[in-house]
């Protein structure tokens, strides 16, 4: 990927900006994934010869694009998943939607479970054998034309998470056939990791990346996403 959008850099640590259709790691549709391009890019920049170290801290699903960090050693990557765990590692999303969410503000909580068959995830009963437990919390910033903008917080990171749970809640992610069938209307998935925030893992440093969706597709360009960014805090 010779375009390959990188928003910070240092011996430990490379933050990039994730294009959507673009899998975070290699799947089976072989096509390229950000894990293989920035080993690559690592490799040419640098003259490594042999195998290249790149951590993998946490992944976006292939429709969706945003900000992402690898780690470039295996002390930066233990780090790094450890904040994950103890959720000292923040991502915020933008979701637009289709139609609008019974309450402005409001914490989902389910309980859901992935088919690896059709690779669809589906929400379940807490007792159903494998269920995983699924919480997000979303304020609303903007409604227009029938979609509604909203800022989404993870608590648990669950395959197809934002997805599933606002799908379930009435209103679809816009382009989410999958999940919202005919009501999620056809496009760009709109769903994009705007917001990372963390404390680098060698210097301490807290890091605070922002990336706005691209507001020149549908329909992102329906709203003001800047104006938006400036209604939501960290850490509310």
């Amino acid at each position: 990927m010779e375009d390959l959008i990188i928003l910070h850099e240092d011996n430990h640590i490379i933050v990039v900006l994730k294009p959507q259709n673009v899998p975070s790691c290699e799947d089976e549709s072989k096509d390229a994934d950000m894990l293989t391009i920035i080993k690559e890019y690592i490799k040419t920049t640098y003259n490594k010869q042999g195998n290249v170290y790149l951590g993998l801290v946490h992944r976006l699903d292939r429709p969706t694009g945003g900000v992402m960090v690898f780690a470039k050693s295996s002390k930066a990557a233990s780090r790094l998943s450890e904040q994950l765990r103890d959720g000292d590692f923040e991502k915020r999303y933008y979701a637009v939607l289709v139609g609008t969410p019974k309450e402005d503000k409001a914490t989902l909580t389910h309980y859901m479970k992935k088919n690896a068959v059709n690779n669809m995830v589906y929400v379940c009963p807490s007792t159903v054998a494998g269920a995983k437990f699924a919480e997000l919390e979303y304020q609303t910033l903007d409604k227009k034309d029938g979609l509604s903008l909203v800022d989404v917080k993870l608590h648990t990171g669950r395959s197809h998470q934002i997805r599933v749970q606002m799908s379930t809640n009435g209103t679809p992610v816009y382009g989410d056939m999958r999940y919202g069938g005919e009501k999620a209307k056809k496009g760009y998935l709109a769903l994009w990791a705007y917001y990372l925030s963390f404390t680098h893992p060698v210097s301490k440093e807290k890091m605070v990346f922002r990336v706005q969706p691209p507001k020149e597709n549908t329909p992102w360009n329906v709203f003001d996403t800047d104006r938006a960014v400036t209604i939501i805090k960290p850490n509310d």
